[in-house]
């Protein structure tokens, strides 16, 4: 009789524990946490550039080659900087070059904040003309 309940007592428990493990699953997948979420067009950038700032209208985009960020220019020559930060982007408008660094195809870039850390950018041939072009931020 003992060992009976025994049996019993750890079968409920480990049922229990499927449970609970499913139901965490769930609802991760419906967070979308832990996805890989990667930019794949210059109209997502348009939209996230628009959704962080609502008057920034991009008029030139540089993607990079993996989707973890992106720059984007408006017509009045301001640039907004987006990186993958977990599952979603972040933005940050750019005023200064001081935390852009070149590197052949690679453009690593950050900003006075900190927190939002810096990204590095591949860019392919398009970095050596986004490095220049940022030479011209608070000028």
């Amino acid at each position: 009789m003992i060992f009976s309940s025994a049996v019993l007592f750890v079968g409920v428990k480990l049922a229990l524990s499927l449970v609970a493990i499913l139901a965490i699953a769930g609802w991760v997948a419906r967070l979308k946490l832990g996805s890989d979420v990667r930019l794949r067009e210059e109209s997502e950038v348009r939209e996230l550039a628009r959704a962080a700032q609502c008057d920034f209208d991009a008029a030139e985009i540089a993607l990079d080659r993996a989707g973890i960020g992106a720059l984007a220019r408006d017509p009045g020559g301001r640039v907004l900087l987006l990186r993958r930060h977990g599952a979603q982007f972040a933005a940050r408008a750019l005023d200064s070059h001081a935390y852009a660094r070149l590197d052949r195809n690679f453009l690593t870039i950050g900003t006075d904040d900190r927190r939002f850390g810096s990204v590095t950018l591949d860019l392919g041939e398009r970095a050596q003309y986004w490095a220049s072009s940022l030479r011209r931020l608070g000028a």
